[in-house]
């Protein structure tokens, strides 16, 4: 493996320098991340993944910014990605933090297709199912998580009624956002209550040479059950 100095002051040939930070977030998969930045500065933009603007920024912006997200997250978890797109977060946090069991969800085949390819040249062990979170299916397939996690894709109100079925009692829902964090969180606040969402809060975490990452985490306290009465308790069922 090249040393971290090299890597410090490398330029790939489809995307912006390799951060030095990158190093520490990424340990020993640094090579795997910078080869999912070329991805996401190629095939990504090609295929409308990505606007043509994102191109500098794909480190700072998305890729660490996604990885920070780690902090949030117990060892071994199995963590569902919904709407995961070009893989964020999803692969950033397989990539460091390769304990956790991630499936990403997403519905449109040309996604999907794109996200196998980068599991397959990367030779992680990420599961991608195609489908919406909402769905009976995905649910059966994806659900019982310990986390769920998001990035830019709904109002959190609607964002959280997609990851309560997905989640284990006692499972956190973990939504990467904005700036406008805070007030999504008490715009949406009697919404998630009713969802049975408690703690909610919004922590603000960075990786090193990234933007910072503003995490909206909600437990899931009780869930509905199959005749329509809540069951109670942070025990998960087996598997």
């Amino acid at each position: 493996m090249t040393d971290d100095t090299t890597y410090e002051t490398t330029r790939d040939s489809a995307g912006p320098a390799v951060p030095a930070g990158a190093a520490g977030v990424f340990g020993e998969r640094l090579p795997l991340a910078i080869r999912y930045v070329e991805f996401l500065g190629t095939a990504g933009l090609e295929r409308g993944l990505m606007g043509p603007r994102e191109r500098p920024r794909l480190w700072d912006r998305h890729v660490l910014n996604s990885a920070a997200a780690a902090s949030a997250l117990g060892v071994g978890e199995a963590i569902v990605d919904i709407g995961s797109g070009a893989g964020l977060p999803g692969i950033p946090l397989a990539l460091a933090r390769p304990d956790l069991r991630l499936t990403l969800v997403e519905p449109l085949l040309r996604r999907v297709t794109f996200l196998e390819e980068i599991i397959d040249e990367l030779g992680i062990e990420v599961r991608v199912v195609r489908g919406r979170a909402e769905e009976k299916g995905i649910i059966a397939t994806a659900g019982d998580a310990d986390v769920v996690t998001s990035r830019a894709v709904a109002p959190l109100a609607k964002l959280a009624g997609w990851s309560a079925p997905l989640l284990r009692v006692g499972g956190r829902m973990v939504a990467l956002k904005g700036e406008s964090a805070a007030d999504e969180v008490e715009r949406d606040r009697a919404a998630l209550a009713k969802l049975d969402f408690d703690g909610l809060r919004v922590e603000t975490v960075a990786a090193p040479d990234a933007e910072p990452t503003r995490l909206v985490i909600g437990t899931l306290a009780t869930r509905m059950g199959h005749r329509g009465s809540r069951s109670r308790g942070g025990g998960r069922r087996g598997r």
